[in-house]
């Protein structure tokens, strides 16, 4: 008896690949940050005794921003700013903003503010790569090409975090920093982001986390 074997449509084939490809990106998530959590713990411990002996308030700092298919989460930072300074404005300006504390400085500079969202990837808010989460102000300005990335993940870094590592300072030049960002620096951000998306692989993934690590020993 003869068998015949039905081949896939593309439809099916290219759902099948992003399928397998999702189970692999959020295997690889949960492994690196869960063993990056087990061997930086001590730091993590140390930064938050910090953060709170530096200046009054907690030692987290925990923002709204906009993950994916438009769902809001809470997402986590080592606080780098007085309390209450994130009414004022969102946008940090320059290395020497005066909302941000000493210990914050230090932290800022190297990115270990952004180390409790490793907590945020393990709970599946998050990927270790990923476009960077706005909040809502700024995502209700993305056009119907540009929501595109809120199809996959936030992530901790991407493309744009590492084309812009220093946008605190690019911000300090301008006279309306919101502006600036608002018309120059984020369209340029959700451009990187779509380059992204329409790169995705766990080699790239790599590469970006790689790159990211260079650019910050070398700021």
């Amino acid at each position: 008896m003869s068998v015949f074997l039905r081949k896939p449509n593309s439809f099916q084939y290219i759902f099948g690949r992003f399928l397998t490809y999702a189970r692999l990106k959020r295997l690889f998530d949960l492994t690196i940050a869960a063993f990056a959590l087990i061997i930086l713990l001590p730091v993590l411990v140390c930064i938050y005794i910090w953060v709170i002996l530096d200046s009054r308030g907690g030692g987290i700092y925990k923002q709204v921003r906009i993950g994916r298919y438009k769902q809001a989460f809470h997402l986590y930072k080592f606080r780098t700013m007085r309390t209450g300074s994130d009414k004022k404005q969102l946008i940090t300006v320059g290395d020497r903003d005066p909302r941000v504390t000493r210990a914050g400085f230090f932290l800022r500079k190297y990115k270990l503010d952004e180390l409790p969202q490793l907590f945020n990837v393990l709970i599946g808010d998050m990927s270790m790569v990923g476009p960077r989460p706005e909040v809502g102000k700024y995502v209700a300005l993305y056009n119907e090409e540009q929501q595109k990335i809120l199809s996959i993940k936030p992530g901790i870094t991407d493309y744009a975090s590492i084309a812009f590592i220093n946008e605190s300072e690019l911000l300090v030049k301008s006279n309306d920093p919101e502006k600036t960002y608002i018309n120059e620096i984020l369209p340029e951000k959700v451009k990187l982001n779509l380059l992204y998306l329409n790169q995705m692989s766990l080699s790239t993934d790599l590469k970006i986390i790689g790159q990211t690590i260079i650019k910050i020993f070398l700021k």
